[in-house]
């Protein structure tokens, strides 16, 4: 069945806040960076609680980046927080080079993905982030699905050895998983069974995906539905085996469609099971300033986009 049990709505930067300030209170080795955006990336908490392993780098990115490659040659666990654009292509140099090539466990969290940042336009809604960190060697990348799920990831990377890209977002979005899950990393959400389409949605995109699922198994088209919300590593078995069962696969992201989630599963299913697939994301553009709402809408990010894929499957 595809009914949840929504317990209201909250933005999945808070479910970040709340993971940083109980993983710092499990393990003393934890420490939080931010780079001068302590109240948008839900750090506050973690601060006031542990003034002493909390660092105030101020603006400057590549800095935050440096200082974290070096706590952990000390055993900490360094958590960096700024928006998106900054947390990756801002600093992308001092990433590869002090974080991924040697494999420092450093966690890289991003608040602000996507086009949901809204009107801060063009230049800080980056949609280009996963497929950047996707590509570098040893890097895993999660896009959780809603505030629980966010909160979960958090507390999960804390206890995972190795970078970590986690990529959370600004609008209020339905908390519809279970508040007390484990995440596992890597192993993909099979939400609902069906036999006619897959769908793989990821992020924000997840509850668009879930709405869509409703509206076509009302319709009369079984929906298999996943929620992919560890990018990389890529859950292959589950991915294979939906689009065995269906021959039909649309993926739904709130980034570009190069190089995202709906590339990874393309080259994943090119290489174990060939598939008719469909792509719901931002097509080869900027996105510009406007309401989160608006700005979904006009780059085909939502509910009937994805039905509207699916329907050019069947």
């Amino acid at each position: 069945m595809l009914d949840f049990q929504i317990s209201g709505s909250n933005d999945t930067r808070s479910g970040f806040g709340e993971g940083l300030l109980e993983a710092g209170r499990k393990n003393p080795k934890v420490v939080g960076l931010c780079a001068d955006l302590i109240g948008s990336l839900k750090m506050d908490a973690f601060m006031k609680e542990f003034p002493d392993r909390f660092f105030q780098v101020g603006i400057a990115e590549a800095n935050m980046m440096g200082v974290a490659a070096g706590m952990t040659v000390g055993g900490y666990i360094p958590f960096t927080g700024t928006f998106a654009n900054f947390s990756t292509g801002r600093v992308y140099d001092q990433i590869r080079q002090s974080i991924a090539y040697s494999h420092k466990n450093v966690k890289i969290c991003a608040s602000h993905a996507g086009l949901t940042l809204g009107e801060d336009g063009a230049t800080h809604q980056i949609l280009e982030d996963i497929g950047m960190m996707a590509m570098l060697p040893g890097m895993t990348v999660i896009n959780p699905c809603d505030f629980h799920q966010t909160k979960a990831a958090t507390l999960a990377i804390a206890d995972h050895h190795g970078p970590v890209y986690l990529r959370f977002g600004r609008p209020k979005v339905p908390m519809f998983t279970a508040p007390d899950q484990k995440f596992e990393i890597g192993k993909a959400w099979h939400i609902h069974g069906g036999k006619d389409v897959t769908i793989i949605a990821t992020g924000h995109l997840v509850w668009k995906a879930i709405e869509a699922a409703k509206t076509l198994e009302a319709e009369g088209t079984s929906v298999d539905l996943i929620n992919i919300h560890t990018i990389k590593p890529l859950d292959i078995e589950a991915i294979v085996r939906s689009a065995m069962k269906t021959g039909k696969v649309v993926t739904a992201e709130e980034h570009q469609i190069n190089g995202g989630l709906g590339s990874l599963v393309a080259q994943c299913l090119a290489q174990h099971h060939p598939t008719k697939m469909a792509f719901v994301g931002v097509n080869d553009s900027f996105g510009e300033s406007g309401t989160p709402d608006q700005l979904m809408e006009k780059y085909g990010l939502g509910t009937k986009d994805i039905i509207k894929a699916v329907k050019s499957l069947l």
